[in-house]
């Protein structure tokens, strides 16, 4: 960020901090996207990344008198917002964990023959990519919290080592060695058991039904399919913080960017018009 970036993002901070609401509702649009793209690469479902994304959005407001422009904007807003995700603990996963046996597992030895026809109309392509996109979302729960954070940085956002050091209080040097071992286990669990990113036998068009009969999709509330899909560059602008680590990007294009969902919106959009936000403002 050139200087001139910089004291432009420092003035719309401070008149945020100041109580200027047309600032904050800048502010928050800029970053709202990311943040829940990283919420629901940390926690794995719509639900949990948009009352996730709230939270933190929520925290990021009354703290923005604490911003002073030592590190960018971005990486600010990363730091809050993993350390709330890594101790986040009402998401369904932290209830319920995964892990690669686990997944594996039911790869090898899951009954998908002779499961009804639970489409209820609704195009089994379109299914399948819906359990395409969800599967390989969900598969990111089987690293642990700390992993997860790693590869998601990354991987989906090519946050640079100095700055992802920063942001997770480890060595450039740590971060790119664990990031590497990381993938390469993600890589190797898709190129083992996924058909559609690896060589492995398990196909989505094949397990439709037994996605839906073990409610891991529903026909009738499509997420991934009908999120408005947007370019991570248009999520981030990280000129600065690009570098690639490994020849391994090719396998987790899965890793795609979604525009924060009309209802988030609308909630902010309560948020900033309500009685009770005006009284944590000037708390």
């Amino acid at each position: 960020m050139d200087k001139n970036n910089k004291k432009e993002v420092q003035v719309l901070v401070a008149q945020a901090a100041s109580g200027d609401k047309e600032a904050l509702e800048v502010l928050i649009a800029d970053v709202q996207d990311m943040i829940f793209n990283l919420s629901l690469r940390m926690l794995g479902t719509f639900a949990d990344a948009e009352d996730a994304t709230q939270d933190i959005l929520l925290k990021i407001i009354t703290h923005l008198s604490s911003f002073r422009g030592e590190s960018s904007l971005t990486t600010w807003v990363f730091r809050i917002a993993v350390n709330y995700l890594k101790n986040y603990k009402k998401h369904m996963f932290a209830q319920h964990p995964l892990s690669f046996e686990y997944y594996g597992d039911d790869i090898e030895n899951g009954s998908i023959q002779d499961v009804p026809d639970f489409t209820q109309d609704v195009e089994k392509s379109i299914l399948a990519e819906e359990l395409k996109l969800s599967c390989t979302n969900v598969m990111l729960q089987c690293l642990d919290t700390e992993s997860r954070c790693i590869f998601v940085l990354g991987t989906m956002f090519k946050v640079d080592s100095r700055i992802a050091a920063e942001i997770l209080d480890i060595t450039p040097e740590a971060y790119r060695q664990r990031l590497v071992r990381i993938r390469r286990k993600m890589a190797d669990f898709l190129e083992r058991y996924c058909g559609a990113y690896g060589r492995g036998k398990c196909k989505c068009q094949d397990r439709v039904n037994y996605a839906v009969q073990n409610h891991r999709i529903n026909p009738l509330q499509l997420e991934y399919t009908t999120a408005m899909e947007i370019s991570v560059q248009t999520i981030l602008d990280v000129k600065h913080a690009m570098e690639e680590i490994d020849d391994l990007s090719q396998d987790f294009s899965f890793c795609k960017g979604y525009q924060s969902s009309q209802r988030m919106e609308h909630l902010i959009r309560e948020l900033l018009d309500s009685e009770q936000f005006s009284i944590i403002r000037n708390a």
